[in-house]
């Protein structure tokens, strides 16, 4: 970039100063053959708060740059990903920094837009195709457009449980035997359950099943089933080999469900839950103390 570049960013009161810098940002990133993490980490730091005072075009610009990077920041790509498909088509197509999971969280949230883009990305998972294609049949179905290719599921209502019946059975991983949920330990840090509480305070059940799914390295269907689960155990489970505390697990079962503890029995039930799967040498909760009958 040229020295008058920098000298326009310099100038602070100038409206147009956040797209130049934005713009002048990701430029010199792209130019790094090989960044480091904390160079990544730079960038998002500078380029995450700046998305929402940015235009349409420089986000736009920013979108078609990263989506050429062979090391991108994965954080501001999944940002821009989601936007409207005229910027976030070029990530959807070639970014390197989404995975499936987040192929197919976009495409749960997003729709068929980002859907057409995501088909044109080279060596796709075929399940993927596959549903990408199937959505396409069901809303050609619905909009009474003729089909010409035989879809995977028949050219009506039924083509869209189709496309939801996939959904659910993408990526899900063999399930232990019935009445018993077995993991593997993978400690999620400080920075994990960060993750997962601002997910699950974000009011959008996706993001916290998508972070969920990233942290257990588990398919997207297998997350929102546990995050569903009314009894709580196979959460319990979850937050335990993730060795969340008991506080950090129940502050997140009662984000995601407060419903599900209204009573001071299904709390204890599933503190005393998170405890055994940690392997806790914490005292049981004290027994229940009777109420006492009030007089009159």
């Amino acid at each position: 970039m040229s020295s008058s570049d920098f000298r326009h960013i310099a100038i602070k009161n100038d409206p147009g100063r956040p797209d130049r810098l934005f713009r002048a940002a990701a430029s010199a990133f792209c130019s790094l053959t090989r960044p480091s993490r904390r160079e990544i980490e730079q960038l998002e730091d500078l380029a995450l708060p700046l998305l929402p005072s940015v235009s349409v075009d420089a986000r736009r610009f920013v979108a078609a740059a990263l989506s050429e990077c062979a090391y991108p920041p994965a954080g501001l790509v999944r940002r821009l990903a989601a936007e409207s498909v005229d910027i976030a088509a070029p990530l959807l197509i070639r970014s390197v920094a989404l995975t499936d999971v987040d192929l197919i969280a976009l495409i749960g949230r997003a729709g068929l837009p980002h859907a057409r883009a995501i088909a044109r990305r080279r060596k796709l998972n075929p399940t993927i195709a596959a549903l990408i294609r199937a959505l396409q049949a069901s809303a050609d179905a619905e909009a009474g457009v003729p089909v010409n290719d035989q879809p995977l599921e028949p050219a009506a209502a039924g083509a869209a449980e189709g496309v939801r019946r996939r959904l659910r059975s993408f990526m899900r991983p063999s399930r232990p035997p019935a009445g018993r949920s077995t993991w593997t330990a993978r400690p999620a840090g400080a920075s994990g359950f960060a993750r997962l509480l601002d997910t699950a305070l974000s009011g959008n059940p996706a993001l916290f099943h998508t972070a969920l799914a990233d942290l257990l390295d588990i398919g997207l269907p297998r997350a929102r089933d546990i995050a569903a689960d009314v009894e709580g155990s196979e959460l319990a489970a979850a937050f335990g080999a993730l060795r969340l505390n008991e506080e950090q697990a129940f502050l997140l079962a009662a984000l995601l469900a407060p419903a599900r503890f209204d009573s001071v029995e299904r709390i204890r039930g599933f503190v005393e839950a998170c405890r055994a799967h940690l392997g806790s040498a914490a005292p049981a909760l004290p027994p229940k103390v009777p109420r006492a009958t009030p007089r009159r």
